[in-house]
């Protein structure tokens, strides 16, 4: 189907607030070495993974406790300076630039386990813990986070962006898997949200609030999360298809029958290549599922044969099984390593991507015009996805001085975007809104809810300094 093209938007221009060397200097008395005004330190917490460039903060500061943050707010609060805050940096959409100057509070050093409760299956964490060292701590429990973005993303920073990833599709989004949150407001009072119980009719869902507002509501400072038992029995599995739509029909059969798949990724035949290159294997360079499967021997059994079954009605041949952990490690870590593969396939270059999410039944529409207009426009691409909920990943490899192959690329973004939400579907599945994606919140939200959030926004940050120009403008 054909969609309408929002206009183009290349490098933003951004406005810098003064930020008082006053300011500076009382955070250097407070933090000492914990602060850092070095060029190098603040052009690594001014940059992401994604492709728009911006001013480096005036400075970083790296917490330690909830206390620092609390200090660190309120000195911003008093100067009205913004703060960014910044996990693993692994963003896309520019969530954690300075684009109206300010600092950044780095709270990686804040990753400490708190509690496991394996009884009541939660976990409580510091917000800098990333997802492997998370699942690392606890894997002697019998117990494991399934939230898995791909990149080893900071909790704090997957809570942010309500991320999601590969097991999504069985174990939902850290929206469903976040129970309960203790943050920094604009004022520099801390809060907790939620309890460890299971749900709550308690007055307003703040912890759902908070979960997916990109630090512009608040630092997270601790968060509270659901475990799953590790499953008795895993397979994995790789099958090759004659086109995309074929991989994408075995999907929508697989979901619609439900069959409960843990995994289901898309690869298509630039991201197989690209992939082989990268990590040395040797696939079938054509498009691609890989799919795992979690329970018991039996029940694997069962689902692996339905949906070898279904494959084979779409000509999907080449079944591969991966039942020993590190053949299933292999397959998934080089899934993982896609988007580097595709960087390091076009050396210089940087990576506009999108993610997508449409309705299960409507992912062929979506995907299939969205391919014939990549191949059309002569950008190198590559095709991801976490189809079995309908998210999907572009990835267009442009030449980051060359306007032309930008301006395209981003055409390209905007078509698949606005398609994606003609057909009931969302602009940003995992990624969050950041910057790349604030010309289509309005479109997929209406203006009213726009102006509910900027409602709520205001209210809550009335200076404007929490992560401000993220989202929506004010």
């Amino acid at each position: 189907m054909n969609a309408p093209v929002a206009p183009v938007r290349l490098q933003p221009e951004f406005v810098q607030r003064p930020v008082p060397a006053a300011f500076i200097e009382a955070l250097a008395r407070r933090f000492g070495i914990q602060c850092s005004t070095a060029l190098a330190v603040r052009e690594q917490h001014g940059r992401d993974e994604g492709a728009i460039q911006a001013p480096p903060p005036a400075a970083v500061v790296f917490a330690e406790s909830t206390q620092d943050v609390q200090d660190a707010v309120r000195l911003a609060d008093q100067y009205a300076v913004p703060v960014i805050p910044y996990g693993a940096g692994s963003s896309l959409e520019g969530h954690l630039l300075a684009v109206e100057g300010g600092i950044s509070i780095d709270v990686s050093r804040m990753n400490r386990v708190l509690s496991v409760d394996t009884e009541d299956l939660t976990v409580t964490v510091q917000p800098g813990i990333t997802r492997k060292q998370l699942n690392d701590a606890i894997k002697d429990t019998g117990f494991f986070f399934p939230i898995d973005p791909g990149a080893d993303a900071s909790i704090g920073g997957m809570t942010a962006t309500r991320a999601s990833g590969t097991n999504a599709v069985r174990y939902g989004t850290m929206r469903e898997n976040v129970l309960a949150l203790e943050l920094v407001t604009a004022s520099g009072e801390a809060i907790r949200t939620g309890t460890r119980a299971k749900k709550s009719s308690a007055g307003y869902d703040l912890t759902r609030l908070i979960v997916g507002s990109e630090g512009t509501l608040g630092v997270v400072t601790e968060i509270t999360v659901r475990l799953y038992p590790l499953p008795e029995a895993v397979s994995a599995a790789i099958c090759s298809f004659p086109s995309i739509e074929a991989a994408v029909r075995t999907v929508i059969q697989t979901i619609q029958m439900g069959v409960p798949i843990a995994r289901v990724e898309l690869v298509d035949v630039n991201a197989v290549r690209m992939v082989n290159a990268y990590s040395k294997l040797s696939l079938r360079e054509e498009p691609m599922l890989l799919m795992e499967f979690h329970g018991s021997p039996t029940g694997v059994k069962e689902q692996a044969e339905m949906v070898q079954d279904i494959a084979g009605e779409f000509g999907g041949n080449a079944f591969e099984w991966a039942e020993r952990p590190e053949d299933r490690t292999r397959l998934f870590t080089a899934r993982h390593n896609a988007y580097f593969a595709a960087v390091s396939s076009r050396p210089g270059c940087r990576c506009i991507t999108t993610d997508a999410c449409v309705p299960i039944s409507r992912l062929a529409d979506a995907l299939l015009d969205s391919v014939r207009e990549a191949d059309d426009s002569g950008i190198p691409y590559f095709l991801v996805g976490h189809v079995g909920d309908g998210n999907f990943h572009f990835g267009y490899l442009i030449d980051p001085d060359n306007d032309d192959e930008r301006e395209r690329a981003e055409a390209l973004n905007h078509q698949l975007v606005a398609r994606s939400i003609a057909l009931g579907g969302t602009c940003t599945g995992e990624h969050g809104v950041g910057i790349h994606k604030m010309g289509f919140l309005r479109e997929e939200a209406g203006d009213g809810a726009v102006q509910m959030m900027r409602a709520i926004k205001q209210a809550l940050d009335p200076k404007n300094i929490l992560n401000p120009g993220k989202i929506f403008s004010l």
